[in-house]
């Protein structure tokens, strides 16, 4: 046995070198594997086993085998499986038996700790160390060295192999071999080993080895997968940091892998849990959040991988050692005032753990449990405020710990309501990831809310009301309005209030009982203090419903299903508005989301489908009576859909029919109807709904009920028209006289009240066209029967007025019956033929020419409807020109607005049919819809401007610009229709977006709020239409709105709203390009200053800032403007947040560039008004000048003196005048000088000096007048008009002087 010690190397290979020192362990002999037969090979392994096993432990010691040993294990890759397996199990088998001796060496040293001949334990005590640590070692780098070709080989082909490789490899199963390998390491490392070493600490370079080795397989996600490996690199890295305290070098390493790979984050946090609970010490973890929380928070900024895996692993920590964490949470805290939000969302999470976990069993002296209860308060305190973090991810990340805590019962009743304001409040966030979590957290509360099944306002306040008076009646001395809050903070009061269970609350708010007894008068004040919160929260709650109804017209799919779950749940627990707001939800089925029409049926299913028949049927028929147009074809959308799938039953059915048929006691008129049209809606996915009660129909439709609810007869002729083809036949055979009589009656007869009739009547004639053989015949009567009287000069406008609906109706049935008549002839004509020519024809180009055949019979077909084939007009046509020349009788259509409107109607409808027609009355159409007073009409005529432009797009192309000026209608629903005509059309491209799409800007700021949505829902679709045509229109919808006047901030939003619908970054950085051109050639300030906006609402690249730069002169003259110098700066803001430093220092330079040509713009506008002013008063000189030139012509001496005093008097004044208008232009030069010098023309004669200011701040003058060539006369008198003339003091003063020198002179 070897006296050398062995000393881990820093690499396997180093131990070939020679030994630094005598006693150090190395190889002297190494066999070179690889040059061995496969025979050679196998005996060797079998002698290397057979001496591993034979031999006593500590034969590793040995020169001999240590060399052996260390020549298979340095090319161990390259052995056969055999041989490896062989190796690693005598190595393992020997390493697994030396640890229980090693455990019997310190016993064994414990019982002679007295004995003097110390000599033999030390030597075993070497022997052991020494076996220890090679063992290790080989183990250890077996396992590098398998690891480090496995991934190779998997990636490797496999080529052809016999039978006995595949055995072999088989044979050699390295998963579960690692797994046994480092579980015996971990083993070694948790038994004790103080003696062996000598010292409480290890040998600092067996723990580097193990750690380094261990540290750097956690880098293998691979390994971290199997569950045997990651559980045995856990025990070993908690032993090494915990046990042997590596607790610095184990730190380091977990940070660096941390910041460097997210897999290894769980497994890491298992580590430092499993060491904690294995050795009751906390360094590990203690040593780590301090790590954390003394990193400086802004490198967690640029580092965002490393930020999000540390907030991972606090995360974790905080949920396996929720206690340990939170005595040293307070280092994490200042973080939250960090840049990186993804640290601010982990410690959102960490807290979210800690008061979920760390404070269930508050036990122990009440010193203690009051500072816990602190801390947790604190904590509340900490997630409320991080619900207006600047991030919206944070947010979310807040209200979504909140959900978790809620749904852990965490959130006591005395900050319930606070947190469910705070959900109300994130309801309308302009994030929608944070309104999402809203929505959760308020389903979330709503579900485990601790006051009862029932929130129904009312019956909190009934039962809170009785509870009050029953406290007054315990508490005689204490005034009602001392009942505690139910958001009171007071720890005893939350302690009571926790106590009460649900149940108790839940019997307590049920509506008119008898309120029970539940106590003394601290437990019913508790009680009134959760019925007043529970008060408050069903308050909360309703009052949200405005909000999720605007929800539900969100964009974000995720908004609207949410929303619709919340809603159902809110029904669940009876919220007040709940029920209206989900009728809301009914047109979202026409959605094109998928996810969005699901939601809306499994809420309908659940809502409504899911009860007994009889109270689903009630439910239909309830919504059927109560929905508007638009609600029942979204009704009649989903019934259909869920009568195909078989969700609404035949008992469904069945129950309906009772309702109709009266067999159900107490039902009404109104809700027989209601059955009638749900049963209609069923029709029209399975007509064989209706063929069992025909005559039930007919009856009951058309007969005594219909008189009681007169929409009862038009729910009639709407199911007639869905009876199957056989229920049709036998209809005309059993009752085909009466039906049609009756029919006849209903369009005819005047049992009917006028604001129904006109939908009863159209619905009888689609009913006479859907049944009746000869249609045509029986509605010529019916024309011919309503415009009788009115030709006969016996009818009124009643008369007309039915006759121009009768008339409208009838021209739409027949040109929809020649359509469908054509369509099936063509289709029962061509279907034989078109298998054989389809292909022939195709061939020749002869399909085009058919198609084009039917196209103009089509046409054909459809004027003959008003014009006629000849000189000769039918029916349609003669009335229509009748229709004609009504409509231009203005006068008489203003006397008669109904007239006006059933005229109007049915001429849009007649020349929705014929084109030449329509050419004929387009005119006449745009100038009713301009100048009619009836706000009725010109709605009609908008809608119908619609229909025409999709009929005859050539036709209404030139008046594109009359229907965009609807637009701006003084009625709301006149404006309200142009929009959804103009979205239709465009949306359809049925009308090309031409430059007059600036109107429909303009309306997204319409004081009709519901307008507005619908702009800007136009805009939102418009925007996904191919390569988003907002682009493209938005600079000259720019151009167009700067000219119009518009408020400030109405252009603003408009312009921000528009922006904000285009995404593209090549889009953004072009607009840069489109908006920097526009400033070129423009003077107007404003438009400087709306442009200038707009490019401060683009979302910048580092492209677009490049551009920005470039194009510098384009708008270098708008700079002067403070407000357009204040939208650049925003740019730069914003530029600055996403640059890299390269172009961070451009924006800096261009920063600089701007401020400096801003302030020099400035000063040369100064320059330019000092110079205006000046050239303002020297022009104001010289009029004075030439005035008293040519006043002095008229001078007399004869009444000098007298005269000169009026003059005095006179200048005076205009000194006066003067002096304000010099003051008030020296005012606007800001005070810059107080001293000017005036110059004068040469002819003038006449010189300023300097005028200077006294210290009181008074101008003081002393001009010098000098007068050469004047004539000097006495006897003359100056007269000045001095009326018209304002002359500057100076000029004033001037004069004075000259007058006194000639009289001097």
């Amino acid at each position: 046995m070897a006296d050398s010690g062995f000393v881990f190397p820093s690499n396997l290979r180093v131990l070939e070198e020679e030994a630094t020192e005598e006693n150090h362990l190395v190889v002297q002999n190494p066999v070179n594997v690889s040059s061995l037969r496969a025979s050679e090979l196998e005996e060797f392994v079998k002698g290397v086993s057979f001496d591993l096993s034979d031999k006593e432990l500590f034969c590793i010691e040995e020169q001999d085998v240590f060399d052996r040993v260390y020549s298979l294990v340095r090319d161990f890759s390259s052995l056969p499986p055999l041989c490896k397996y062989n190796l690693v199990e005598s190595l393992r088998s020997n390493f697994s038996v030396l640890l229980p001796n090693v455990d019997s060496l310190s016993r064994m040293s414990q019982d002679n700790h007295h004995h003097d001949d110390a000599a033999p334990l030390l030597d075993r005590l070497n022997s052991h160390r020494n076996a220890f640590k090679i063992y290790t070692f080989f183990l250890v780098n077996v396992v590098l060295d398998e690891e480090s070709k496995t991934g190779a080989a998997v990636n490797s082909k496999v080529t052809t192999t016999t039978t006995r490789k595949k055995n072999l490899i088989n044979a050699w199963n390295w998963e579960s071999q690692r797994g046994r390998i480092l579980n015996l390491i971990a083993n070694s490392l948790e038994i004790n080993l103080t003696l062996l070493f000598g010292s409480s600490s290890l040998d600092e370079n067996y723990l580097s080895f193990v750690a380094k080795n261990a540290f750097s397989m956690f880098e293998n996600a691979t390994l971290l997968k199997d569950p045997d490996t990651k559980d045995a690199l856990c025990r070993i890295i908690g032993a090494c940091a915990t046990k042997w305290q590596y607790i610095a070098q184990c730190c380091a390493s977990i940070m660096h892998l941390i910041h460097r790979y997210d897999f290894v984050v769980i497994p890491f946090a298992e580590a430092v849990s499993l060491a904690e609970k294995k050795y009751a010490d906390g360094t590990l973890a203690t040593s780590l959040t301090r790590e954390i929380g003394r990193t400086n928070p802004k490198s967690y900024v640029k580092d965002t991988v490393g930020a999000e895996n540390v907030g991972r692993f606090l995360v974790e920590l905080a949920d396996r050692m929720p206690k340990l964490i939170t005595t040293n949470v307070g280092l994490l805290i200042p973080h939250f005032g960090g840049d990186s939000y993804k640290i601010r969302n982990a410690l959102v999470g960490v807290l979210g753990k800690l008061i979920a976990k760390a404070f269930k069993d508050i036990e122990g002296e009440m010193s203690s449990k009051s500072v816990r209860l602190r801390t947790k308060q604190a904590m509340l305190e900490i997630l409320l405020e991080r619900c207006r973090d600047v991030s919206a991810y944070t947010r979310s990340r807040v209200l979504q710990v909140w959900g978790e805590l809620c749904e852990e019962h965490s959130i006591s009743i005395g900050l319930w309501n606070e947190v469910a304001d705070v959900a109300a409040g994130r309801l309308e966030d302009k994030s929608a990831i944070v309104r999402k979590y809203a929505l959760n957290l308020l389903i979330m509360m709503l579900q485990h809310n601790p006051f009862g099944p029932q929130l129904r306002i009312t019956s909190f306040e009934t039962t809170l009301e009785q509870y009050k008076k029953k406290l007054n009646e315990l508490e005689p001395d204490n005034q009602s309005d001392n009942v505690i809050d139910g958001a009171s903070s007071d720890n005893d009061t939350i302690e009571q209030q926790d106590s009460l269970t649900d149940s108790q609350i839940e019997e307590n708010v049920q509506k008119d009982i008898t309120v029970p007894d539940v106590g003394n008068s601290e437990q019913t004040r508790a009680l009134v203090a959760s019925l007043e919160a529970g008060l408050r929260f069903s308050k909360c709650v309703s009052a949200t419903m405005p909000t999720l109804l605007q929800l539900m017209a969100s964009s974000s799919a995720t908004d609207v299903e949410n929303t619709i779950h919340l809603l159902m749940r809110c029904k669940q627990f009876q919220i007040d508005g709940a029920e209206a707001c989900l009728r809301k939800m009914l047109p979202l089925v026409f959605s094109q989301d998928k996810s969005i029409y699901e939601a809306v049926e499994n809420a309908f299913i659940t809502i409504y489908i899911r009860k007994s028949p009889a109270e689903t049927a009630k439910c239909l028929l309830n919504l059927a009576i109560d929905s508007n147009i638009g609600d029942q074809a979204a009704l009649e959308h989903v019934v259909g859909a869920l009568v195909s799938k078989g969700d609404i039953s035949t008992n469904i059915i069945s129950a309906l029919w009772d309702f109709f048929c009266f067999n159900v006691s107490g039902t009404t008129a109104e809700q027989s109807r209601g059955a009638l049209s749900v049963l209609c809606m069923a029709a029209k996915s399975s007509s064989g709904v209706l063929t069992s009660h025909i005559q039930d129909i007919i009856d009951i439709g058309f007969g005594r009920w219909a008189k009681v609810d007169p929409l009862l007869a038009r729910t009639a002729c709407i199911a007639l028209q869905r009876l199957s083809e056989e229920d049709k036949k036998k209809l005309l055979l059993n009752n085909g006289s009466r039906i049609f009589s009756i029919l006849e009656s209903l369009v005819t007869g005047f049992w009917l009240p006028d604001n129904i009739w006109y939908a009863a009547a159209d619905r009888a004639i689609c009913a006479i066209y859907t049944i009746h053989p000869t249609p045509e015949t029986l509605a010529a009567d019916l024309i011919k029967k309503s415009f009788g009287n009115v030709f006969n000069f016996s009818g009124g406008d009643d008369d007309i007025e039915n006759g121009n609906t009768i008339l409208a109706s009838v021209q739409i049935q027949k040109q929809r019956a020649v359509r469908e008549r054509q369509a099936s002839d063509d289709q029962n004509g061509q279907v034989d033929e078109a298998s054989k020519d389809n292909s022939i024809n195709a061939e020749l180009g002869l399909a085009a020419s058919e198609d084009a055949k039917l196209d103009m019979l089509s046409e054909r077909a459809e004027k003959e409807i008003v014009s006629g084939d000849s000189s000769e007009k039918n029916l349609i046509g003669q009335v229509a020109d009748f229709l004609s020349k009504l409509c231009r009788n203005f006068s008489l259509m203003q006397k008669y607005p109904e007239l006006q409107a059933s005229a109007m109607l049915a001429l849009c409808r007649l020349m929705i049919v014929d084109a030449n027609y329509c050419s004929a009355n387009l005119q006449l159409l745009f100038t009713v819809v301009e100048s009619s007073p009836s706000e009725t009409v010109r709605s009609n005529c908008t809608i119908a401007l619609g229909d025409l432009a999709v009929r005859f797009p050539n036709l209404l192309e030139p008046w594109t610009e009359n229907m965009y000026t609807r637009l701006r209608d003084s009625s709301v629903s006149v404006r309200k229709n142009a929009v959804l005509v103009l979205s239709h059309l465009i949306l359809n491209d049925m009308m090309k977006v031409k430059g007059h799409i600036n109107e429909m800007a303009i309306r997204v700021e319409d004081d009709d709020e519901r307008i507005s949505n619908l702009v800007k829902l136009f805009f939102h679709e418009l925007s996904k239409k191919g390569s988003n045509p907002i682009y493209n229109l938005l600079p000259d919808i720019l151009g167009k709105l700067c000219n119009q006047n518009l408020e400030r901030e109405s252009f603003y939003n408009i312009m921000q709203f528009l922006i904000g619908s285009i995404k593209k970054d090549k889009q953004m950085e072009a607009l840069v390009e489109k908006l920097c051109n526009r400033f070129s050639g423009v003077t107007d300030v404003r438009q400087w200053e709306y442009m200038s906006y707009c490019l401060s609402q683009l979302t910048f690249t580092e492209k677009g800032m490049k551009k920005l730069i470039d194009l510098f002169k384009t708008y270098e003259h708008a700079l002067s403007e403070d407000s357009v110098m204040d939208h650049f700066k925003n740019i730069i803001n914003k530029g600055k947040k996403f640059a890299k430093p390269e172009l961070k220092v451009c924006i800096e330079e261009f920063e600089e560039k701007l401020n400096k040509f801003h302030l020099d713009k400035k000063d040369q506008e100064e320059t330019a008004r000092n110079a205006q002013l000046h050239q303002q008063k020297v022009d104001c000189l010289e009029t004075v000048l030439a005035a008293e030139n040519s006043g002095e012509s008229e001078i007399t001496e004869d009444n000098e003196d007298g005269d000169s005093e009026n003059d005095r008097e006179g200048e005076s004044e205009n000194v006066g005048e003067a002096d304000s208008s010099v003051k008030r232009m020296t005012e606007s030069r800001n005070n810059k000088s107080r001293s000017k010098l005036v110059k004068t023309e040469q002819h003038s004669d006449v010189s300023s000096e300097v005028t200077e200011s006294d210290p009181d701040g008074v101008e003081v003058q002393s001009p010098k007048v000098d007068i050469k060539g004047t004539a000097k006369s006495r006897g003359r008198k100056t007269i000045l008009k001095d009326k018209t003339i304002n002359t500057p003091a100076t000029v004033s003063n001037n004069l004075r002087s000259t007058r006194r020198s000639n009289r001097i002179k």
